[in-house]
């Protein structure tokens, strides 16, 4: 076995080896630091409260809605996503060539070289080549429900990153969903609530664990034979 294919055998079993590692290691509960929930941060007190019970850094406006707005307060998002893409697409591509070359006949002692009535120098050549492809695909998507989460972040032009997970234990395996965005402090309605179409540069995830997510996936070694990598 050369050296080689003997690198190749190795690249081969270590690309499957990371393909199975998403499948051995599913996601938990408070695995990833980008949903986790954030913490409020601990009020100062102004000096000159002399320890009065109301905390400017805390108490609400007389004429605010009590919705979020620092960190660590909880806003509920409306998940209202649909998406529908379709795309299709042909090519064909055609090309003919054709060569004749010919030299005149050879002359030798007054008669001409011939192969069987034939000239020994002429050559011709033709060739074509065409190609037909076609694509279609088409994907729809639904989620509705809702989930609270935490502000993360008070950005300085007002706006707020937000960031959180919800899970839920059914039968034999866990759904869950993970959100991450930003969103307009006005977006926030009076019941502290906002849309999912409402957030920006949004990261939303739905997934599952468990018996019955297993069952409905490849096993690592199809991903991989499935996978770009493999080259036949």
């Amino acid at each position: 076995m050369s050296h080689s294919i003997a690198r190749m055998l190795l690249m081969l079993t270590a690309a499957s080896l990371l393909a199975a590692c998403s499948t051995l290691n599913p996601p938990k509960p408070g695995d990833s630091a980008e949903y986790r929930p954030t913490a409020p941060i601990a009020p100062k007190p102004a000096v000159a409260n002399n320890g009065a019970i109301f905390q400017a850094a805390r108490g609400p406006g007389l004429f605010e809605d009590d919705k979020a707005g620092r960190v660590g307060d909880l806003v509920t998002v409306v998940l209202a996503e649909k998406t529908n893409a379709k795309k299709s697409s042909a090519t064909s591509t055609s090309k003919d060539s054709e060569l004749d070359m010919s030299v005149g006949n050879l002359n030798v002692a007054g008669e001409t070289l011939l192969d069987e009535g034939l000239s020994l120098f002429g050559a011709s050549s033709t060739g074509g080549r065409t190609f037909d492809g076609s694509g279609d695909s088409s994907q729809s998507n639904q989620l509705s429900g809702e989930i609270t989460v935490t502000v993360a972040e008070v950005l300085p032009n007002g706006n707020l990153a937000i960031q959180g997970e919800k899970w839920l234990g059914i039968n034999q395996g866990n759904e869950f969903v993970r959100l991450r965005g930003i969103i307009r402090a006005k977006d926030v309605t009076t019941s502290n609530t906002v849309q999912s179409t409402q957030v920006a540069n949004a990261q939303l995830y739905y997934g599952g664990t468990g018996a019955l997510q297993d069952s409905n996936a490849q096993g690592w070694l199809s991903r991989f034979f499935n996978s770009p990598i493999w080259p036949i």
